[in-house]
């Protein structure tokens, strides 16, 4: 399974013959509903960290961050 950054387009790196990332990457699994031009569509998407900071700096209103105590 190979995984890209739908915006930089590089390679999300995973350790061989597992489903385990060897870095973090956000995904995006959105179905559009009613009231939305795109309803009934489903759209999925990874974003790299390096991506996800960029996009992050365009935004008018940061998101939240919260400090986790349990990393998993």
């Amino acid at each position: 399974m190979k995984v890209y950054c739908n915006c930089c387009g590089k390679e999300i790196q995973f350790k061989e013959n597992t489903q385990i990332a060897l870095e973090d990457y956000v995904v995006i699994d959105k179905s559009w509903g009613y009231f939305s031009s795109k309803d009934g569509i489903r759209q999925k998407m990874n974003i790299c960290e390096s991506c996800f900071d960029a996009w992050v700096q365009t935004f008018a209103a940061a998101p939240v961050k919260e400090q986790e105590h349990e990393l998993l």
